[in-house]
């Protein structure tokens, strides 16, 4: 699946990358043009940051695809998952220069983890999603580690379908992804392996 149109750069670093471009204008006309290349600097980091790059994600069938650009730095069993059971977890040191989009690792209904499932409803700030599959399978998304107290933005409601590596929410900067999934799944990853948002398989869910 090819992702729909977009300008580069998430819409959330579009104000910030303006305001840049006017700065380096403003100093071109009232300063030395070598003082344009502090703001010229600027703009380029700021362009890394909030870049969101067109991605073909995989269609992989029963696959949990890495929700961000980064690095595996755990592989486990937990018995304290966050539906209160045994899963598989994956920990994922997010690049901070990768997509600034987070990606859904698979496609399901996203449900609510206070357990109401409101159509209308929308998930705001977030520190995580609950997938459920067709298959009645359950794979959970939750970001830790928010620099300068910003946490990850969703943009997706409880109770909407989620399509396979669908963009799902702003990252901002957020330094961990953990990835949680049923015992019974196949790990396609190890520690230290380099992952792509919506390119790289973690894992397998089991089959019906």
């Amino acid at each position: 699946m090819r992702d729909r149109a977009n300008p580069f750069v998430a819409r959330e670093g579009v104000p910030f990358l303006v305001a840049t471009v006017a700065a380096i204008f403003v100093v071109g006309q009232l300063v030395d043009l070598v003082w344009m290349l502090v703001p010229f600097i600027i703009l380029i980091w700021l362009f890394l940051i909030f870049r969101d790059p067109l991605r073909a994600v995989l269609a992989v069938p029963l696959g949990v695809l890495s929700p961000v650009d980064g690095t595996v730095l755990e592989v486990g069993l937990t018995d304290n998952g966050a539906l209160n059971g045994e899963a598989h977890r994956i920990l994922i040191r997010v690049n901070m220069l990768g997509t600034y989009t987070a990606r859904c690792p698979t496609e399901g209904k996203i449900m609510d983890f206070r357990g109401a499932v409101p159509e209308s409803a929308t998930v705001g700030h977030a520190s995580g999603f609950w997938v459920r599959t067709d298959e009645e399978e359950d794979v959970v998304l939750q970001f830790r580690g928010h620099r300068f107290g910003r946490a990850p933005l969703a943009f997706l409601g409880y109770g909407e379908r989620v399509g396979q590596g669908q963009r799902c929410a702003y990252l901002r900067l957020t330094r961990l992804a953990e990835v949680q999934l049923p015992v019974n799944s196949r790990v396609h990853v190890t520690a230290g392996q380099e992952v792509a948002a919506g390119v790289n398989v973690l894992a397998k869910l089991p089959h019906p």
